[in-house]
């Protein structure tokens, strides 16, 4: 019997074998065949079509690629990768077949203020060369505005405009809910301004959580309005002027939007696509075939520009590795931190003899304290090696974001960066007293006082209530030294900085929470100071993934590139896409409650910022 058990085995091995085989044939037929073979070459002259799509993040969310294959792409979940777009425009602006570059945002979702000025950095570098930027759009958000007006020049269709409103932070209450609903939940902070559990146990904003939200919304909006009156010539209080007065400026153009936002200074030129399309031909100075300004798209460009590589680079390096999403316990995949497969990439990084310094990319409000602590953990051993440690905030890095952050030699943030938020809180809902209102009792029999004492179905026993208490102040006294040791502070001068406040980065780095302002890029060459490295290349760490996998990924990349994410894209209809959005994030919110000890250092309300 074993003889022909490993016989057997042998056989499937061999099977499995060639059907792996024959699964990446089939794959690279498909891939010759649908992609036509070798690249069409690029144009001798052209713009650089930056047609944003969905989000930019830093690090791109996992994706079935058989799905995204055979299914309809939809620009509302499109993700744009920061890094290739910052590459793109630096290719383009050396690149002497490019002329123009084009900002199309009509399909762009979200980029924020903090990714949007690691952008403008890359465009002003475009801008020195003395090539134009021209953004064209149907209708922009206040998002898409706020890149758009980088522009050298702005068009707007007659029926479109800029819709400005300000920055905000609303959440719902659910204290008289769950009332009604006899739903209990049992929430536990360490943190007079830890913001996550208020929404549980008011019906409005406390009055300090009011008092922290406005300033650093403020600092953020202020940022803004700045940052459009400054590249548009206009003078200090425009914006707000615009907003405040959007009614009667309606009136003044009897309705019409786009009318308004020119009077105003916000766009240049009022023109329908047509019209767009052939001021564009004259801007870039050539035409395709199809009548059309000659373009190519940044991601095709950025592709073409940027081959990918199978070996890894040679000589010193810097690892930059990304934290993005919420912090889970355990393997996650990219778009999420998970504890271990974090920790791993931090230690391989460390134990390879060409990485000489780490940057860690953090854009995330936090998460599971267990998932926090093992990256931490993780963290300090690379320090304790030797290895310097450079932290660059991304749009948030709080709560969880922080807590690792503060283990870094150096911390940068944007200057939109927000970030604090140093808090702990426990949270765990019983529905005992709904069930026993629908005829629905719970009894049985324990070991021990504790046992079955986290059913949701029963109230939550006394001695559990003081065992959660001690430990989210044990936590959050742990979190207070760990800041105070990384940033060289005493206890004592956290404390005011800490009880969950949210700091916007000015205020953060005047209270000594973070070392200096500025991009990834900044950190970068900070890392490489530390580590006395002037000949360096930059090695971005990712999980790794099988060949088949990056085959499919790059299949289905190419695919987007040569469909929907091509020349003068139409946005379609997202206004589905939007207004399911919250339910789908609040549905990812609870999803993300999965510490082993139901202990989180989170920051819900940074989500803003994001």
């Amino acid at each position: 019997m074993r003889v022909l058990s490993a016989i057997w085995n042998g056989i499937t091995r061999v099977r499995l074998a060639l059907s792996n085989l024959l699964f990446l044939a089939l794959l690279a037929v498909i891939y010759f065949v649908y992609m036509g073979g070798a690249p069409e070459p690029l144009p001798e002259r052209a713009a650089l079509l930056v047609n944003l799509s969905g989000t930019v993040v830093d690090q791109r969310s996992p994706v079935d690629p058989l799905q995204a294959l055979v299914t309809e792409p939809s620009p509302a979940m499109h993700e744009v990768l920061l890094r290739d777009l910052l590459d793109a425009i630096e290719f383009a602006a050396e690149d002497p077949a490019i002329s123009t570059l084009v900002l199309e945002l009509d399909a762009l979702r979200y980029v924020g203020i903090s990714k949007t000025q690691e952008i403008v950095e890359a465009l002003e570098v475009f801008r020195a060369t003395g090539k134009p930027i021209v953004a064209v759009g149907d209708y922009y958000s206040q998002d898409q505005y706020l890149l758009a007006s980088h522009a050298d020049e702005i068009i707007v269709h007659p029926l479109g405009g800029v819709a400005l409103e300000g920055f905000s932070s609303y959440r719902n209450y659910f204290k008289d809910a769950l009332e009604k609903l006899s739903v209990n939940v049992h929430v536990f902070r360490a943190g007079e301004f830890k913001s996550a559990v208020e929404p549980f146990k008011r019906n409005d904003m406390s009055e300090g959580e009011r008092a922290v939200t406005i300033r650093w919304l403020s600092d953020l909006w202020s940022q803004y309005t700045s940052i459009v009156e400054t590249q548009r010539e206009l003078a200090p209080g425009s914006v707000d002027l615009y907003i405040n007065n959007f009614a009667d400026k309606l009136r003044e153009t009897r309705g019409d939007a786009a009318q308004a936002a020119l009077q105003a200074g916000l766009v240049d030129r009022l023109m329908g696509r047509s019209e767009a399309n052939e001021h564009l031909i004259s801007v870039v100075g050539a035409q395709n075939d199809d009548g059309l300004y000659e373009a190519v798209v940044f991601e095709r460009y950025v592709a073409r520009k940027r081959p990918l590589s199978i070996s890894g680079p040679g000589g010193d390096r810097v690892a930059v590795i990304t934290a993005q999403g919420t912090m889970l316990p355990g393997e996650q995949p990219p778009g999420t931190i998970g504890g271990e497969s974090l920790a791993r990439l931090i230690r391989n990084a460390v134990e390879d003899d060409g990485i000489g310094a780490i940057v860690l990319r953090i854009d995330s409000g936090g998460g599971s304290l267990f998932a926090s602590e093992v990256i931490r953990r993780q963290l300090a051993q690379a320090r304790d090696s030797g290895m310097p440690i450079v932290v660059s905030m991304g749009s948030v890095a709080a709560s969880g974001g922080y807590y690792i952050a503060a283990e870094a030699d150096e911390i940068w943030a944007t200057p939109s960066t927000i970030t604090g938020s140093i808090g702990v809180f426990a949270a765990f809902p019983t529905f005992e007293e709904l069930l026993e209102r629908v005829g629905v009792n719970t009894d049985g029999v324990g070991t021990t006082e504790l046992a079955g004492a986290l059913r949701p179905d029963r109230a939550l026993n006394p001695k559990l209530v003081e065992a959660l208490d001690s430990g989210v102040d044990f936590a959050y006294r742990a979190f207070l030294e760990i800041v105070a040791v990384g940033r060289e502070m005493t206890v004592e001068e956290v404390e005011p900085l800490a009880a969950g406040r949210v700091w916007s980065a000015p205020d953060a780095l005047a209270a000594g929470l973070v070392d200096n302002l500025g991009s990834l890029e900044d950190a970068i060459a900070s890392a490489a100071e530390l580590a006395d490295l002037t000949d360096y290349e930059v090695d971005y760490r990712e999980i790794p993934v099988s060949p088949q996998e990056m085959l499919l990924r790059e299949l289905a990349n190419r695919s987007a590139q040569s469909g929907w994410l091509g020349h003068s894209a139409i946005t379609g209809n997202l206004s589905l896409e939007t207004l399911l959005a919250p339910v789908r994030e609040a549905a990812a919110e609870l999803d993300a409650l999965a510490d082993p000890r139901n202990l989180y250092m989170r920051c819900i309300a940074c989500a803003v910022a994001r």
